[in-house]
């Protein structure tokens, strides 16, 4: 049974996990997370209804209500667990996954994320451990009770939604869970691409980090001469975009140009206007990620902003953005959170608010290129994957070897490694759902860049050999 992961349960459907695997985790929930009632969302994945049967069925012999939210985005589910004061939620999803994989998200109370650490760990080994399940009596089984939170989370996604009418926009769904919302709140105004909902997943996998993904949004954006390309992940939870220039943009800059709107004001919303109107006094606290560029603290300390760097990993980021009493953060693999939103992370307010923010630039005379590289200020290598069993030697190996080079000016370690020097950084870190080793740089220059990207090449490959 490999489906159990650091942020959630996540495999190929009946390889990894199957309905008795979910079965299980039904009946045991209730009792990890000491509640009587837990809300249940799911994607449009073809597995995900046999899922939602067998989740359902052990929740019930449970003794416990399943509130049913049918088909949902996982930031929905968030919203919903929170916002109506669930203790416990589980949204069916494998996210930006080939349609083959499919998981389970679990949170608990104000939508915090119950990880490996927390809970997930705990359910493993009491289904590994083959404990004992004894269905409650029929009469004190629970009951599926149907719950329709569609207008009231509408409406909260409406405070974000300035005045878009000056924007061309080209708008990749991914087949995804976003369908759901983007007519009501984006209507015939961008152009759509992929935006009917298909768990097959039939024009590209879910995942906008992979560049293949991104290249029909890339080619339309360029074509219709758009100001800006928005996609979409599998559940919604994440979002990315593309400049007017069909330049796929890094996800953490994102982080920097957020905060424009928390910080600064800019847009023409209700939820810009609001933060107009009550600027948070300082310092106010930015998360990001330990993958994240420098430019980002560089372009909010003027603001003051208080940058604080976390592990990478909803599980870990909603927990310390919540810690910290932060009002937004993000991570480059396109997550981006709220205090606003419960401290967890929604891919459409995301886009909402970088909409709001591209338009209003867009009436001073400035493009969304123009946005970005007001904050981008290094040459960036991006995350490189290195498929290697002996990931720890490889990551001990190539910090000793940078270390005995030159002093750093600062080091991190506690999701793999960030060792930063007077010219350039350096993160590596294995993967915690995927058999590899990731490394990302950035340097003052393009020559620096290269010359560590080829030295670490060199070392990790050698464990390869």
């Amino acid at each position: 049974m490999g489906a159990f992961h650091a942020y959630d349960i996540r495999g190929i459907y009946n390889q990894d996990f199957n309905k008795d695997t979910v079965y299980r985790i039904g009946y045991f929930l209730p009792e990890l997370l000491q509640t009587k009632a837990i809300l249940v969302g799911r994607d449009d994945r073809s597995s995900s209804p046999e899922i939602r049967e067998w989740l359902t069925k052990g929740i019930n012999d449970a003794g416990a209500d399943v509130y049913d939210m049918g088909l949902s985005t996982t930031p929905m589910v968030y919203f919903t667990t929170a916002n109506r004061g669930f203790k416990a939620s589980v949204q069916i999803t494998a996210s930006h996954n080939p349609a083959e994989y499919n998981g389970l998200k679990v949170s608990r109370e104000n939508a915090l994320p119950v990880g490996y650490d927390t809970g997930l760990g705990t359910l493993e080994q009491w289904i590994l451990n083959d404990r004992a399940i004894v269905p409650v009596p029929e009469a004190e089984r629970g009951k599926i009770i149907e719950i329709n939170v569609r207008e009231e989370y509408l409406t909260f996604q409406r405070q974000f939604l300035g005045d878009l009418s000056n924007l061309h926009i080209a708008m990749d769904i991914s087949n995804g869970m976003a369908s759901l919302f983007a007519d009501e709140l984006f209507g015939n105004h961008p152009t759509y691409l992929y935006k009917e909902m298909d768990g097959r997943f039939p024009n590209h996998e879910p995942n906008p980090l992979v560049p293949e993904n991104t290249r029909d949004l890339r080619e339309c954006v360029q074509r219709e001469k758009c100001d800006i390309g928005v996609i979409y992940d599998g559940d919604a939870d994440r979002v990315m975009f593309v400049d007017e220039n069909g330049r796929f943009v890094s996800p953490d800059l994102i982080i920097g140009l957020l905060g424009d709107f928390f910080l600064q004001g800019k847009g023409t919303s209700e939820a810009a206007r609001s933060q107009q109107a009550n600027r948070p006094t300082a310092p106010v606290r930015v998360l990001q990620d330990i993958r994240s560029s420098k430019a980002i603290a560089e372009y909010l300390q003027p603001f003051d902003a208080e940058v604080h760097t976390w592990k990478v990993g909803r599980a870990f980021a909603a927990l310390k953005l919540r810690e910290i009493d932060g009002l937004f953060g993000g991570e480059l693999a396109g997550h981006y959170y709220f205090k606003d939103f419960f401290y967890s992370d929604s891919g459409i307010m995301a886009s909402l608010i970088v909409l709001d923010l591209v338009a209003t630039a867009k009436r001073e005379g400035k493009t969304f290129s123009q946005l970005i590289g007001a904050i981008e200020r290094y040459e960036n290598s991006g995350e490189i994957n290195f498929k290697l069993e002996r990931k720890r030697e490889a990551m001990d190996a190539v910090r000793a070897h940078f270390l005995e080079q030159e002093t750093p000016t600062q080091q991190m370690d506690f999701d793999g490694y960030r060792v930063e020097f007077p010219h350039w950084w350096f993160n590596i870190r294995p993967s915690n759902t995927e058999p590899y080793l990731r490394f990302l740089c950035e340097a003052d220059s393009h020559e620096l860049l290269e010359q560590k990207i080829a030295e670490t090449r060199q070392i990790i490959e050698s464990f390869n050999r």
